[in-house]
């Protein structure tokens, strides 16, 4: 089955592809064979990984869609108020500044509940290193994508500046893309998204994690619940998951599905 998934990859070394949404192809090619290997053996995938360490999964609130800050906020208070017990906020749609966001959410939630910001890719490394600093006062959770993918030297820069655990991964689709960035020390959370990766891979990734002593904090695309189902299935065997992302305005899986 591994072997099937990577003689797809190698096939088109010949063209020049290591990457794109030719890897997201192969990545559901293969949810497809652990699908189909769960099947045949009776098994859940996390159990064909090895073991399932994990019964239940704490998630965060991805995103909080309404006009004003005061609406989102309103929002997160009412998430909390379900039971969950951290959220996220984007920096894209934070229109007042981060750090008033920030402020909003921390005074409607109050001093428990985690808050996370997805930055978006969208500073420098000295800008993502002065915002963060101050997004620090309030108790930042996880800084995700502060800087451009591409800046492997900013994102290392970043995290050894700032206190706060800095997340990348998930616009990556190999574990060749994710290995440099262990290496270089990018990051301290890698969020590997299972619609790009497919579960070879995303294991492969959670390995790595591992070794290199960091956590996994999987993301969640906002898509078709096959994807969803087969994250949370490697993310019950993985040793290091802390958290997985919970799109709320996406769709599902049935919890009945087989995978």
């Amino acid at each position: 089955m591994v072997a099937i998934v990577e003689d797809i990859y190698n096939a088109m070394r010949v063209r020049g592809f290591f990457g794109g949404f030719y890897v997201d192809a192969i990545a559901g090619i293969d949810m497809a064979l652990w699908d189909r290997r769960g099947k045949l053996t009776g098994l859940p995938v996390c159990k064909l990984l090895g073991s399932r360490r994990h019964t239940r999964l704490p998630v965060y609130v991805s995103g909080l869609p309404k006009a004003t800050r005061a609406e989102r906020a309103a929002l997160a208070a009412e998430w909390i108020g379900r039971g969950f017990r951290a959220v996220k906020f984007a920096a894209a749609v934070a229109h007042d500044g981060e750090l008033a966001e920030m402020r909003s959410l921390r005074e409607a939630i109050g001093p428990g509940p985690q808050i996370l910001v997805d930055f978006h890719w969208r500073y420098t490394d000295q800008e993502a290193i002065k915002l963060i600093t101050q997004l620090e006062e309030y108790d930042l959770a996880v800084a995700e994508a502060p800087v451009q993918s591409e800046d492997m030297e900013g994102q290392a820069r970043v995290v050894r500046a700032v206190k706060t655990p800095v997340a990348i991964g998930e616009e990556l689709r190999t574990v060749y893309e994710v290995r440099p960035r262990f290496v270089h020390r990018c990051m301290s959370i890698i969020q590997p998204e299972m619609a790009h990766m497919g579960i070879t891979n995303f294991w492969r990734v959670g390995q790595m994690a591992q070794a290199f002593h960091c956590r996994i904090m999987p993301h969640a695309t906002i898509g078709i619940g096959i994807a969803q189902a087969a994250s949370l299935q490697v993310s019950a065997a993985l040793a290091g998951f802390a958290m997985h992302e919970y799109q709320h305005c996406g769709v599902l899986f049935h919890e009945d599905a087989h995978m």
